[in-house]
């Protein structure tokens, strides 16, 4: 059993329900440390006072935020305790919405929250079924690590599922930072053809389907270092399609997508063909024992 990393209670209304938050992803990592070049030293990072050239151990560090002009504002982490909103270590939903209206750009990372014990797992449960069966997801705030989140809490499936979100104000604007987007596309012809590819190339979301393969690689190539050999990967960089060769390059692409999906509906249905076959052999080869036994009978009376 995983270790909660938060406890706490969600509460909507007058209904306050125990819970324990835990992760639900764990993302792939290979560790790397830092060497010199050309050396086996380990390079390493300390915790220095710049004035005295002295390591202060981590328990000695305080905050301070620069407010200019070279001063800076010290604070204690129980300053920062205290002033924490949510120190009764509540998730407090102050409004259900329409899960389908959530930009996922909002979403940041997804927990699971569990029952803290089997007395309230009802309430646990009634809350869950009621999200699902309205697709609603509740909005809340809470406090973890000396950081304030707002928050969705959804069902999926048995678990009530928290996904920790962006505020407004942390969401950058597209045109200020891109600058100058291309207007709607004008040309109907190839706005068509596109839609056609995104058809032919659609299918169901299956997550299994999708592996990190870099990570794949990134292995492969220190088990081979490990051996002493080398290994080398070759792959071409894409090359950006000029507006002469783009309605060439979308029929070809669409052709190529249908064909392959015809290619795999065929494969799915080969296997049936075979079943049966094998179905109609076997059905054969027991009416032919069956005739022999016939026959053989038939002998023995005579």
């Amino acid at each position: 059993m995983a270790r909660s990393i938060w406890s706490g209670y969600i509460t909507f209304g007058l209904v306050s329900v125990p819970v324990g938050l835990y992760s639900a992803t764990q993302e792939h990592e290979l560790d790397f440390h830092q060497f010199q070049q050309g050396t086996s030293d380990r390079i390493r990072y300390k915790r220095v006072n710049e004035r005295t050239g002295r390591e202060v151990p981590y328990e000695k560090i305080v905050k301070g935020h620069d407010v200019g002009g070279g001063e800076y504002v010290i604070v204690e982490q129980q300053e920062l305790d205290d002033i924490a909103p949510g120190k009764s270590r509540s998730l407090e939903i102050s409004t259900f919405v329409d899960l389908d209206e959530i930009d996922p750009i909002h979403f940041q990372k997804s927990y699971y929250l569990g029952p803290k014990d089997s007395e309230n797992a009802s309430s646990y449960a009634l809350l869950r079924d009621a999200l699902a069966k309205t697709n609603r997801a509740g909005i809340a705030k809470f406090v973890m690590r000396g950081k304030e989140y707002l928050a969705t809490i959804r069902a999926d499936g048995k678990v009530l599922v928290l996904e920790t979100m962006f505020f407004a104000d942390e969401i950058r604007d597209p045109v200020e930072e891109l600058g100058n987007l291309p207007k709607k596309s004008t040309a109907g012809k190839q706005l068509s053809m596109a839609t056609d590819l995104i058809e032919a190339m659609s299918g169901e979301w299956k997550p299994s389907s999708y592996q990190d393969s870099y990570t794949e690689r990134v292995q492969e190539l220190v088990r081979t270092k490990h051996k002493g050999k080398e290994v080398v990967f070759t792959e071409d960089e894409p090359e950006a399609t000029t507006p002469t060769d783009l309605v060439a390059a979308l029929r070809a692409s669409v052709e190529s997508a249908r064909k392959s999906r015809t290619t795999k509906k065929t494969a799915k249905k080969t296997p049936a063909k075979k079943t049966t076959a094998k179905k109609t052999a076997a059905k054969k080869t027991t009416a032919k024992k069956t005739t022999a036994k016939k026959s053989t009978a038939r002998k023995k009376a005579a």
